[in-house]
């Protein structure tokens, strides 16, 4: 049988080797998704210095309102729309995508999608 805890150990070992070949910078920072069964988080990160730039979630106040369940496709759009305006906001345009170890299907791919509709490019 297979435990929740072994889907992690596995989700972590895949995250440790795509993490071995992206690295995010200054002019490119590194989109970081984290995905939990009730929410959905996202954040830009300068490997360089080590500072997370934005982040966003389905816990921010201003979606916490309109989304009631964090953990469906729908929510994971809202973030990604989210996370691309600040990052706009903020002058990043460019960013590498870090799926965290997880597939890329299902929520990882709507906030992805998202993202890039709304100005994103990966």
């Amino acid at each position: 049988m297979i435990t929740k805890s072994d889907k992690n150990k596995a989700r972590l070992k895949r995250h440790l080797r795509v993490r071995k070949k992206i690295e995010g910078t200054t002019l490119r920072p590194r989109l970081n998704i984290f995905r939990s069964s009730k929410h959905m988080y996202a954040q830009l990160i300068d490997d360089t210095t080590g500072a997370t730039i934005v982040a966003a979630s389905t816990q921010d106040k201003e979606l916490k309102s309109e989304v009631g369940n964090g953990g469906n496709v729908e929510a994971a759009r809202k973030v990604g729309a989210l996370i691309a305006a600040r990052a706009k906001e903020k002058g990043v345009v460019q960013v590498v995508f870090d799926r965290g170890g997880y597939l890329y299907h299902g929520r990882v791919q709507a906030l992805a999608d998202a993202a890039r509709e709304a100005g994103l490019e990966f």
